[in-house]
């Protein structure tokens, strides 16, 4: 008799036991439902959903990106440590750009790369405006100006301003094509040209000679008969001088144009070969 009332009792805890997991599994599916269905809350950049409704009450999110083309803050610092990008991954990713082009962004690279560690980082930017700045034919307010452009576009290119974000070459080249691709970026890209050619312009003019071109290829990092040379090709009209709009123009043609012939390849000095 105690036998089987001991069974009894096994046999309604085993009961009990089913129909607490089943009643469990069934909440669990029944709040994933709720999970998939929720409605996120955006906040301009960034969408939060819900992790369940009890938790919704505490503030409790499940954050989640809502960019798809540029990335963020943090991207420079995690495929910096990645090592699964290979040449071949960035080539792919790399856009039908001809390898003429290509060389063009690694020249500028190697340029803005004013420390020569193999990455731009905005204090290489910012060496690279004070090169320019040291020459003292800027105004004060040109000056500020200037760092702030270059600053502002930075933070646009290539996001926050910290130690620990810098651009590789292959990055470079990535983002440059996303800013030829863009047309608002396409237009604001280079607004700091004018405040190279203002620079370098020491008797104020409104035209650069070729003394005042190599003021520009010295602080580019580069000798005078480099500069001699480029000015030779990019003067077409040989009246020994170059105006702000022709300046400006040059420079934005290296970056636009794949076409070898355009004289606008010789605008930041002789084309690297790696």
């Amino acid at each position: 008799m105690a036998a089987s009332l001991v069974r009894l009792g096994l046999r309604s805890i085993a009961l009990n036991l089913e129909r607490t997991a089943a009643l469990l599994s069934t909440t669990t599916v029944q709040n994933q439902i709720k999970l998939i269905h929720s409605k996120a809350t955006c906040t301009g950049t960034v969408c939060y959903l819900p992790e369940r409704e009890a938790e919704l009450d505490r503030g409790a999110y499940r954050r989640y990106s809502k960019q798809h083309g540029r990335p963020d803050q943090h991207r420079r610092k995690h495929d910096s440590d990645s090592a699964s990008e290979s040449d071949s991954d960035t080539e792919c990713k790399g856009f039908d750009r001809s390898e003429f082009w290509r060389r063009k962004m690694r020249t500028v690279h190697n340029i803005l790369d004013v420390d020569k560690d193999g990455l731009i980082s905005f204090s290489d930017f910012q060496l690279f405006a004070d090169r320019f700045k040291a020459l003292g034919h800027l105004d004060d307010e040109q000056a500020k100006e200037f760092t702030a452009i270059i600053k502002l576009t930075w933070e646009e290119q290539w996001g926050a301003i910290d130690p620990y974000n810098f651009v590789t070459v292959e990055q470079y080249l990535e983002d440059m094509h996303h800013v030829l691709s863009d047309r608002s970026l396409k237009k604001r890209a280079h607004r700091w040209l004018p405040y190279l050619f203002k620079a370098v312009d020491k008797d104020k003019s409104g035209y650069i000679s070729v003394a005042e071109f190599k003021l520009f290829f010295q602080c580019l990092g580069l000798s005078n008969e480099h500069a001699a040379v480029a000015f030779a090709v990019i003067d077409t009209n040989g009246d020994g001088k170059l105006s702000l709009k022709e300046f400006v123009k040059l420079g934005k043609d290296f970056f636009f144009t794949e076409d070898e012939s355009k004289v606008s390849k010789m605008f930041w000095g002789p084309l690297i070969d790696v």
